[in-house]
């Protein structure tokens, strides 16, 4: 049984020779970090002791008992997960994407623009997509005073401030 929550960080994608190994596409950045995790959950179970690494431009990885080609075929597609637990404790101010999307956007007037629906990176910073009358992209941006949009994230309240006029 697995207890707690699971945060989905890559899937299956291929095989990689014929002892059982897979290729992974994974979710996380950089891409490698998902080799940093050594417990997955693969097609619902648990695999600990996972062995992976960077392969060229490829991430691969060997699951305990998965030995051969035609086992690790039945595995492509599924999604690789890990434990919430498993995951870095980030510094205050910041946070995981996935904890962001979801949260209802207000401007500093108090006007709604709407939730939270992904997020893109892009090369100078990030940005988020608000869907609610209509679609927002706004600079997820912190830490530049003169520039700043975003002014609070209260994840305990699903909330998020941002210096934003309405009419963007």
């Amino acid at each position: 049984m697995i207890k707690g929550s699971r945060v989905l960080v890559g899937k299956v994608s291929g095989c990689f020779g014929v002892k059982g190994w897979l290729k992974i596409f994974s979710y996380c950045n950089p891409r490698e970090n998902i080799t940093t995790y050594k417990s997955w959950i693969v097609d619902g179970k648990v695999f600990d002791s996972v062995e992976s690494k960077r392969n060229g431009k490829l991430i691969v990885a060997k699951l305990k008992g998965i030995d051969d080609k035609d086992t690790a075929m039945t595995l492509i597609g599924q999604s690789v997960e890990i434990r919430e637990d498993q995951l870095e404790q980030l510094p205050s101010n910041q946070y995981y994407w996935r904890d962001l999307i979801g949260l209802k956007v207000t401007n500093t007037k108090g006007i709604t623009l709407g939730t939270i629906t992904n997020l893109l990176e892009t090369g100078a910073n990030d940005v988020l997509i608000i869907k609610g009358e209509r679609e927002r992209l706004i600079p997820y941006i912190t830490e530049n005073d003169n520039n700043k949009t975003v002014i609070a994230v209260d994840l305990d309240n699903k909330t998020m401030t941002v210096e934003w006029h309405e009419d963007d």
